[in-house]
């Protein structure tokens, strides 16, 4: 659904960036790693003190080396797949940090076991929906498809649970996360449903 904004993103917000760093010489891998790095470290010291919207913050500052570290290695003619590799396995350390947070957040400062329950089931499907497409691609499927990708999570999670600590209305959190619980679930089901229908298909062709 964000994808569309991308390529502004890369084009126009983050060129000056990702030109410096060229420069600089500092490889593509480094700008994943930090990035990992930030927003694990902002998910998991920041929420589990009730630190809502400053973990926000911190975590925004390094969730755009996600954009960055794809165009630098764009521009700087890489041609190995390690670098995409690298930033799909981190990725996934990253989102598990991010829900992670938000669920210690619900068990040491709201005490809340519903929201807590939520924020593990976010964790475990986002997992599974990234991994549902790469099992697909290795058997030469099409799984990209889905309402809840990656940069939706985080937009639908960041945003409002900035607003709920700022504004002082938790139920923007917590509304985040029932939407959340349902879209990675049904994400989950669409990529399944979807490799189902063109396994078959290509049984049928055989």
């Amino acid at each position: 659904m964000l994808d569309r904004f991308k390529q502004f993103w890369q084009g126009v917000m983050l060129a000056p960036f990702i030109n410096l760093f060229l420069r600089l010489g500092i490889s593509p891998d480094v700008v994943t790693l930090v990035g990992t790095l930030g927003v694990s470290a902002g998910a998991l010291i920041f929420f589990p003190q009730g630190m809502l919207w400053q973990g926000v913050l911190f975590i925004t500052a390094f969730v755009f080396s996600d954009l960055i570290d794809g165009a630098m290695a764009r521009k700087a003619g890489r041609t190995d797949d390690f670098g995409a590799f690298l930033d799909s396995t981190l990725d996934r350390i990253a989102d598990g940090a991010l829900f992670a947070g938000a669920a210690l957040y619900f068990a040491w400062v709201a005490d809340d076991r519903l929201y807590l329950v939520l924020s593990l089931v976010i964790l475990v499907m986002g997992a599974v929906t990234s991994y549902a497409r790469a099992k697909a691609d290795v058997l030469g499927y099409d799984a990209k498809v889905g309402i809840a990708e990656r940069p939706d999570r985080l937009v639908g999670f960041l945003v409002p649970t900035f607003f709920a600590d700022v504004l002082d209305l938790p139920i923007l959190m917590e509304v985040s996360l029932w939407a959340l619980a349902v879209a990675a679930t049904v994400t989950v089901g669409q990529r399944i449903w979807t490799v189902r229908r063109q396994a078959l298909a290509r049984a049928t062709a055989a």
